[in-house]
């Protein structure tokens, strides 16, 4: 039985990376302790065909750090590509205890990239502990065709790799796979055509043009919050497709964005969405 998506959808952008270490397990647990209704994340895969959370395709200086705590210099960080490095060594890595200066709220505690798979038996363990409602997993597949085989692979891989996943947690009516990158977006709607998508868009184009190059009509369009205007919702409204941008993380602007008439936000501080 297909699931059917909220609302309003608040979703905890990279778990809730505003107040934890982003794709984290802390992190997801902080936005199921918040309430939201679906765990935004970003997939990678490792050297050893798994299926990790990362948004960057390796190692970022910035505010994750060696296995021996140690600092990683900024001009080595193309050495710590994910996809050229098997799993055990990826998770030896801190990605938690490092003051990441753009998010001085975020609570600092030893943590690692986990794989997708430890990801969904954590929640999922969760939410019968707490008799707590079934959330949505948004999972985007961090891709791009300039990095094809350097930072990841092709889409079809790395869309057959997730699913598997997927598929074995039978998890399918929960999940929604998003991309900025069609081509993994097409591979979903062809080989999994029950599975919900999302098209991340931050191009200028129009609502009309993005749709005309993903080829067919996504569960959810998902803008940059400063793209979104009234003629975009109705727009989407009429073909029966969401409307979720991203990442909206004020208060403010959250209210400005439900006014327009948005099916859900996407946010690094989902405690925000308390206030709504």
């Amino acid at each position: 039985m297909p699931a059917t998506l909220p609302a309003f959808d608040t979703q905890g952008h990279r778990g809730a990376r505003g107040l934890m270490p982003e794709n984290t397990i802390p992190a997801m647990l902080t936005a199921l302790d918040l309430g939201v209704t679906t765990l935004e994340m970003d997939a990678h895969i490792s050297k050893d065909g798994q299926v990790l959370l990362s948004h960057d395709p390796l190692l970022n200086p910035e505010h994750e750090l060696l296995p021996d705590g140690g600092e990683i210099p900024a001009a080595e960080a193309r050495e710590h590509v994910l996809y050229a490095m098997d799993y055990t060594e990826i998770k030896g890595y801190d990605v938690g205890s490092k003051r990441y200066s753009r998010f001085p709220q975020q609570q600092l505690l030893p943590a690692y990239k986990p794989l997708l798979s430890e990801v969904m038996d954590t929640v999922q363990s969760y939410i019968k502990q707490h008799q707590a409602p079934q959330v949505f997993y948004n999972i985007e597949t961090k891709s791009s065709p300039e990095t094809d085989n350097v930072f990841h692979p092709t889409p079809e891989i790395f869309v057959q790799r997730l699913m598997e996943v997927v598929e074995r947690k039978a998890l399918i009516p929960w999940v929604i796979i998003q991309s900025f990158d069609v081509r993994t977006l097409q591979v979903v709607h062809r080989l999994y055509p029950q599975v919900k998508t999302a098209l991340l868009v931050e191009n200028a184009d129009s609502f009309a043009q993005n749709l005309q190059r993903l080829g067919f009509t996504p569960t959810i369009y998902s803008p940059a919050h400063t793209l979104v205007t009234s003629d975009m919702v109705a727009e989407a409204h009429k073909r029966n497709i969401k409307v979720i941008p991203w990442t909206v993380n004020e208060l403010a602007e959250m209210r400005r964005l439900r006014q327009l008439g948005v099916d859900g936000i996407i946010s690094d501080y989902p405690n925000l969405f308390r206030k709504l």
